[in-house]
């Protein structure tokens, strides 16, 4: 069977035919000690076609699919066009070596020519690589080099483009750097307190023997008053003015770095607001951006399932746990939510656990969402507040596909609303043409309204008609079967009750029958009337 071998260069796709494997056999050992000899490996493969890429965009597309193990329609028919054709119902009498696993299998299903990769093909196509620029002709020297150089940075470059607004690696900077600064800052303030109360007067002297300089950072002034009462009667050693100098430009510095943390902090809110603002608006900005520190990026944070994000931050406790075959940890970086703090201590598992499911979820909507909104976080922080009520007072929380409902209709609902006109002519025809369209419609309606009129006008005359039409066939019918009737009842053969009848229905749907010159009995009369009539209906 014979082997071809398709090698991604960074000019162009090449093809090769392993033409000369019973010389060395197919053997990876004998493959690679022949790779370093050109004159004995150019005798195993040879170069069966080429085809150059048309840019270096084209190169870059393809790059880009064949690292995903997609093949192009330009792959497709460089491989139809120079591999035999493989008919229907039949084995194919050949191979072709890939590097990529996932694209021979990709090229398989689509074009059912079968691919193989193995170490074997791998030893080939590292000595194509390491002579490609032999099998091809009319290559200058360099050509090669400077276009893998160009394609290498395309391709980085690529890799690494981002979104201006969403730049997840500022974010994990900012929240390292601000847990190194309050770190700092405690250790700085204890240093302060400790030179402070190591130091003889040093209080009274630093608010200039002045009451009022002490009050306004004590806000009390009798506070104020004890405090210099004390450092008076404190015992400690003096400070020389250049030591003195020294401490207070040290609490200075401080000072200085607590200032930076504030304003770090509101760096820190905004970049959240902008890269992840429904997590955010859930969980907080602080512990937000921990999360997202934590797992590397927003995009591995919103690939992580609710389970790995709920005890994200206690790996240490929850491989412990696994080792001692103990209890696994309940919460990781979580714990920090306001909402676990809330809970009671027995509902604090089932807490985390229903925040770390709906902190996926908005982290999967930040990552994926084109539109900057905060909607689906608030409607998620609402579904976490009434879970908490549910625990604590049994009140029914709202299911979740009814609030991602309404939180998909705020988010369709704002995007609808018309931007306002810039000048107030534009909104006076706006109103006008809004008042023509109500005066058309209403005159539209009327029209309607006037035809159902007449229609049903002329429905209730037809349906009079045929009602009386009905009432005389009925009439018509009783006085039909009325006219002439004599009866004759048992025990009474001499005797023949005859009377004249006529029938007749009114508009209420009442049945009228008049007897007129009624001989013989009454009563007889009434009895042959009832059955006459339950004989008739």
């Amino acid at each position: 069977m014979a082997l071809y071998v398709l090698y991604e260069s960074a000019s162009g796709y090449g093809l090769f035919l392993a033409h000369g494997i019973d010389e060395i056999g197919q053997n990876t050992e004998a493959v690679r000690s022949s790779v370093d000899d050109l004159n004995r490996f150019g005798k195993v493969v040879k170069l069966a076609a080429f085809s150059p890429y048309e840019s270096a965009l084209d190169a870059l597309n393809q790059c880009n699919a064949v690292s995903e193990g997609q093949m192009t329609d330009e792959l497709r028919n460089f491989l139809e066009l120079t591999l035999p054709k493989v008919k229907e119902g039949k084995k194919p009498k050949f191979s072709l070596g890939v590097a990529e696993p996932k694209l021979g299998s990709h090229i398989y299903e689509v074009t059912k020519i079968p691919c193989q990769s193995n170490e074997f093909v791998l030893e080939l196509l590292r000595g194509v690589r390491l002579h490609f620029d032999r099998f091809i002709e009319n290559l200058k020297p360099g050509d090669l080099e400077k276009a893998q150089l160009g394609l290498g940075h395309s391709y980085s470059r690529a890799k690494v483009k981002f979104n201006v607004n969403r730049v997840d690696n500022m974010v994990i900077q900012a929240i390292f750097l601000l847990d190194t600064l309050d770190k700092d800052i405690n250790s700085f303030s204890m240093r302060v307190r400790t030179k402070v109360t190591c130091v003889h007067g040093l209080l009274y002297i630093l608010v200039f023997h002045s009451e009022n300089g002490l009050t306004d950072i004590v806000g009390d002034e009798d506070k104020a008053k004890e405090i210099i009462e004390a450092a008076k009667a404190s015992m400690g050693q003096d400070l020389s003015p250049i030591d003195l100098i020294n401490v207070k430009q040290f609490a200075q510095r401080v000072m200085d770095l607590a200032e930076y943390r504030k304003k770090l902090y509101d760096y820190l809110v905004a970049k959240m607001n902008d890269i992840a603002p429904n997590l955010a608006a859930l969980i907080g900005e602080v512990v937000g951006a921990r999360l997202i520190s934590h797992a590397g990026s927003l995009t591995n944070l919103a690939k992580c399932p609710s389970s790995t994000l709920q005890i994200l931050g206690a790996e240490k406790a929850l491989f412990r746990a696994l080792k001692t075959r103990g209890n696994t940890p309940k919460y990781g970086l979580i714990f920090h939510s306001s909402f676990i703090g809330r809970a009671s201590a027995r509902n604090k598992g089932r807490m985390a656990r229903y925040l770390a499911n709906k902190c996926s979820i908005a982290s999967r909507i930040d990552c994926f969402l084109e539109k900057n909104t905060t909607a689906f976080g608030e409607k998620l922080r609402q579904q976490v507040e009434e879970r908490l009520d549910f625990y604590d007072k049994g009140v029914a929380p709202r299911k979740n596909i009814d609030v991602m409902k309404s939180a998909i209709e705020s988010v369709d609902g704002k995007e609808d609303e018309p931007t306002a006109a810039v000048n107030g002519e534009e909104n006076e025809e706006i109103k006008t043409e809004k008042k023509k369209k109500k005066k058309e419609k209403r005159k539209l309606d009327g029209e309607e309204e006037q035809e159902k009129n007449d229609v049903n006008g002329s429905n209730e005359r037809w349906n009079c008609k045929k009602e009386e039409k009905e009432e005389e066939n009925i009439s018509k019918k009783l006085n039909g079967y009325l006219s002439g009737f004599q009866y004759q009842p048992n025990g009474y053969q001499d005797r023949v009750v005859s009377a004249n009848f006529s029938a007749s229905v009114t508009g209420g749907g009442a049945l009228i029958i008049s007897i007129t010159d009624a001989g013989g009995i009454l009563g007889l009369v009434v009895v042959m009337l009832v059955r006459l009539v339950f004989k008739i209906f």
